[in-house]
Parts: C-alpha cells; structure tokens; sequence
C-alpha cells in the first residue's frame, strides 16, 4: 500500500475528527512535508480535507469522490467495473468516450464515469445537464451475444436496475416513465441513454450510458432545470453516498444481465410494468410530427407501447414524449384559463 493510501485509510478512519500532522507523520513514518504533498494530491482527487495550524487535517464526512479505487473497494461483481474504470474530472459525454474505447476492443463492463459532462446527452438529441459534485454520470459497455433486434430490451432492464437500486437505498415513491427516465413526484430523476454498435446479424457492443441527480441541489441552474429535475437529496433531505450507490447498481446490473442473457426476461418485464404503472391509463404520445392520445393497453417485452385510440384503433407506438391524461387536462385548463 502507498503512503498515499496508507494516509487516506488513516483519515477514513478517523472521518469527521481532526488529526494532527505529527500524529500521522509518527504512524506513516514519513515527514511532515510529505504529508502535506499526499494530502494536495487527495483534494486534487476530490476529497473535502480541511487543514488549520495546531489542529491538522480533517476529512469531512460530506467528502464523496468519485474514484476507481473507492468504487473497486468492496465492489461485489466479477466482471462489470473490474477491469477498466476510467474515471474523469470532466468530459463532453460518456457515452462518447465509452464508444471510442468500445470501438478500440475495451471490454465488456468497462465503466466511464465523469464528475462533469459539457455536453451529456439524453434521448432525441436532448442535452442532460451534468453539474460537478451532486450527480452520477457514467456509461457501461457491454458485449451481448444477440440479435440487434432484440437491444431495446437492454434499455427496459436498466430502467429496473436503476430503479431497484434506488428503492434498496433510499425511500422515493418513483416510476418508470416509458420507456427509461425515473420520475419522483413528476419530476426526472435520472435518464438513460441505450447507444448501439451492430452489424445485420450481431451486436458489436453496448453503450448504457446513466444519469442520475443523487446530491444536487440546482440553486443556481436554468429555470427549465429547476422546474422540470429533481434529486435524492431534494425528494429526502438526505444525501446518498454516491460511491455506494453506484456499487449497488453494478452488482443488481449483473444480476439482471445474467438472467438476460440466459433468455429470463419475462420477470424483468413484468416488474418493468409494475413500476411503470401505465397500462389502463389515458395517455398523450408527442412523436415527431404526430400525436397519439388513448388507453395503454401494453408494453411489449421490445418496449413498444400499444395505445387504443377513442376510435378503438390500436397503434404501435416505438418512441415519443408520454403525458399522463391529468396531465393533459391541467395544461388545457391553464391554457384556457
């Protein structure tokens, strides 16, 4: 271990409580001087250190880097965040970056996560706004053997990841919002961004790219932002650790991904239209170009929505923006108030 390491598994230790610089100079057994270089390096990497005279350092409890040691350190999964974890300060996307290394042979479960993203982006060419410090922006590449045709149903699946992990550690009334963004309350939560590498008959690669507000707040965000988006912290009061949260994830994603791929996505589908909570409800579909107002009658395990028009029509409906009847209602009521 590192005198580095050796030095933040001190401060862990004693989180939250000032240690003096000779006290840890004395244990490492190194010089003051170079305890000073380590800790410059740890805040570099984004842990909140406090430093005073006659007091020493102190690692706040509210410190949360996000590093490829702290999400390798009781990480509970063989293959997804095991081999590669590039981890960046910021970058325009992850999906793009993850690409890149997708299309140079990176393998499977390689994660890219950034602390910031310039230009993250969500379905229909939509920017995702990615502030440093609150949230969790990241992209997975996976490797499935499988038909292209059959790569909506990744989407769906991370729709139930997410949300299960979000129900296993905090206490939100959630749901699924078809075919992949979290609501809490009608506002987003996190987003999901299903990116496809293929030929006719096989898939290259995967890109699940992942945002989620865990800590932000949005105080000094665009009005659109601070209308529309909310967070763990917002909905509970509470900020969630963003390393443990992100641990979880990968280990219920394997889960899931197994049984994906020994063909057991019935299960997965079923609870996709539990916490969609969708079907039988009267519905607005914006698509481009077009809209489509009925009774959701399904979700196919592809994710197509099937809506019954007032007609008794039935539509197969691939992508658009879903409102919800009352919804609907309000904003015409306003409009002609």
């Amino acid at each position: 271990m590192s005198t580095k390491d050796q030095l933040l598994l001190y401060l862990k230790e004693n989180q939250g409580n000032w240690v003096s610089g000779e006290l840890i100079s004395n244990n490492l057994s190194v010089s003051r001087s170079a305890i000073w270089k380590h800790i410059h390096k740890l805040k570099e990497e984004g842990y909140t250190i406090e430093s005073a005279p006659k007091k020493g350092y102190f690692l706040s409890k509210a410190s949360d880097p996000i590093t490829a040691d702290e999400i390798r350190e009781g990480l509970c999964t063989k293959v997804f965040g095991r081999k590669n974890i590039i981890c960046l300060k910021e970058t325009d996307s992850t999906n793009t970056r993850a690409k890149e290394l997708a299309a140079q042979g990176a393998p499977e479960g390689t994660l890219v996560i950034a602390e910031k993203q310039t230009k993250g982006r969500g379905r229909r060419g939509r920017n995702w706004f990615s502030p440093p410090g609150g949230g969790i922006y990241f992209s997975l590449i996976l490797r499935p053997a499988m038909p292209p045709g059959e790569t909506p149903r990744i989407t769906l699946m991370t729709a139930v990841v997410l949300a299960e992990t979000l129900i296993s550690l905090v206490k939100l009334n959630l749901r699924i919002k078809w075919p992949n963004d979290i609501l809490v309350n009608r506002k987003k939560l996190a987003g999901i961004l299903t990116e496809i590498s293929a030929d006719m008959d096989a898939v290259n690669y995967i890109i699940v790219g992942l945002g989620l507000n865990v800590n932000n707040l949005f105080e000094n965000s665009p009005q659109d932002i601070k209308k529309n988006a909310t967070s763990i912290l917002i909905e509970t009061g509470n900020r969630v650790p963003r390393i443990k949260f992100i641990q979880n994830y990968l280990k219920l994603y394997e889960q899931y991904y197994d049984m994906f791929k020994k063909n057991d996505f019935e299960p997965i589908m079923n609870r996709w239209r539990e916490l969609a909570d969708i079907i039988g409800k009267q519905i607005r579909v914006d698509v481009i170009g077009k809209t489509h107002i009925g009774e959701v009658m399904d979700v196919d395990n592809d994710g197509v929505l099937i809506l019954k028009d007032d007609q008794g029509r039935l539509q197969r409906i691939f992508s658009g923006d879903v409102t919800l009847a009352r919804q609907v209602s309000a904003r015409s009521l306003k409009k002609g108030g």
